[in-house]
């Protein structure tokens, strides 16, 4: 669209010229002829010239024609918007967004507003190029009061735009260019109106962002009726005065020496701390140590438990096998145990058969040999009794092979014959005393 207007441009400048450079060569050469009227002898035959001013007025006259038409055509570009002004109604409602547009030549004109992003700050900018593009920079901070009453300088900066829909209220109601002549002022009022409701250090530490996002919140709704987007405040830096910034820096020192014996305590107590989290964890690693050992006691008891499960119904098929084999061993033992009481008490019976017929056996042999050396001995008795020197020749005989002499009483009175004699009565006397029973 561009380019076709450019081309009928050219084509109705070209015509003008056209027309004009036709009339000029008609003059030029009715200019001529005129001379060569003038001259004796030099017009006879020459024709007259005709000046062609109907063909160069008709050739002024359509060249109006592509002219209208490319005044009619307003390209906007990128980044921009346009608003119609118009010569009999003035502004147009309405927003031209970029792109190609028709209006009605000679009586409306388009009034074009960049509709990128704007940076207003106060001071150097931070890139140190004060005269950037869309970028306007007073050279001094921007002074304020404090609650205190102490100036301080501040650093802003703020990005906003145009918009576009708001831009035939802009072109109709406020002054041109709004970059120099609104947003300047509104910002430093809006700054000037909320500094001094806080004190110094607040501005410069304890309550800034607090500080920031008031003034941003005021400044985008006072410049938001004008038509114009805030999209960031920014408080760059803060400029104190001399006094107060040596005070503070003295404070500051002082602050920051007290936060270092704190940070020191507070490392002396973390030391301590550490120490005894030291002592705990030992503690808790043994007490876990011991409930890991526990649980896995527990888990093993349990593992054992759960083998048990499966091994317990062959445990108990075992069990059952042993407790059959047991009590067919028992039964077996009993019978046995029976046939062997039974055999026992045949042998004993025939044990107490054979006991008593020894015993009676031996009773009888007793007897027998009681009676007989009862019978023996009362008749060695017998004899002794009439022949006492018999027990000193038997005792000789008995000790014959100790003794070689041995000297007894001549009366025949032995010294140990009664004793022997009384013993040997006393013992049959027994013998004869146990045989009844």
């Amino acid at each position: 669209m561009l380019a076709l207007k450019y081309l009928l441009m050219t084509c109705g400048v070209g015509m003008m010229i056209t027309a004009v450079c036709i009339l000029a060569y008609d003059v030029y050469r009715e200019i001529l002829h005129r001379r060569a009227m003038e001259t004796p002898g030099g017009a006879e035959g020459a024709a007259p010239v005709v000046v062609r001013w109907r063909t160069s007025l008709a050739l002024v006259l359509l060249a109006w024609g592509p002219l209208l038409v490319a005044f009619s055509i307003v390209v906007v570009p990128s980044g921009m918007a346009g608003v119609r002004v118009s010569q009999m109604s003035g502004t147009v409602p309405g927003t031209l967004y970029p792109g190609a547009h028709l209006m009605t030549p000679l009586i409306e004109d388009v009034a074009l507003f960049d509709t990128r992003d704007q940076i207003f700050t106060t001071g150097a900018p931070e890139d140190g190029k004060a005269a950037a593009k869309n970028v306007s920079a007073p050279a001094q901070l921007l002074q304020v009061q404090a609650k205190e009453g102490l100036s301080l300088g501040l650093a802003i900066t703020v990005r906003y735009r145009l918009d576009s829909k708001k831009l035939d209220y802009i072109q109709g109601n406020l002054p041109r260019p709004v970059g120099k002549e609104i947003v300047p002022p509104t910002v430093a009022s809006v700054w000037r109106e909320i500094v001094p409701n806080y004190t110094v250090r607040d501005v410069f530490s304890a309550k800034r962002e607090e500080v920031r996002q008031r003034a941003e919140a005021l400044i985008t709704k006072k410049l938001a009726a004008d038509g114009i987007v805030v999209k960031e405040v920014m408080l760059r830096d803060i400029q104190l005065p001399a006094q107060y910034a040596e005070g503070l820096e003295t404070l500051l020192l002082k602050e920051q020496e007290n936060d270092r014996m704190g940070i020191e305590t507070e490392l002396k107590n973390k030391e301590v701390r550490i120490a005894e989290l030291e002592a705990e964890a030992m503690k808790a690693r043994q007490v876990k140590m011991a409930e890991g050992e526990a649980r896995v006691r527990v888990l093993r008891a349990k593992s054992e438990a759960d083998a048990m499960q499966y091994t317990l119904p062959l445990k108990q098929k075992q069990i059952e096998q042993s407790r059959l084999e047991a009590q067919a061993r028992k039964e077996a033992t009993i019978q046995n145990a029976e046939g062997d009481a039974q055999a026992k008490v045949i042998d004993s019976k025939a044990e107490s058969e054979r006991r008593n017929l020894l015993a009676e056996a031996e009773a009888d042999r007793i007897r027998v040999t009681a009676v007989a050396d009862a019978e023996r001995l009362q008749s060695e008795a017998a004899v002794l009794k009439e022949n006492p020197l018999l027990i000193n020749k038997i005792i000789a005989e008995r000790l014959s092979d100790k003794l070689q002499i041995m000297m007894v009483p001549a009366d025949g009175k032995f010294f140990f014959a009664n004793d022997v004699l009384r013993g040997m009565n006393l013992a049959n006397q027994s013998t004869q005393a146990e045989q009844p029973r």
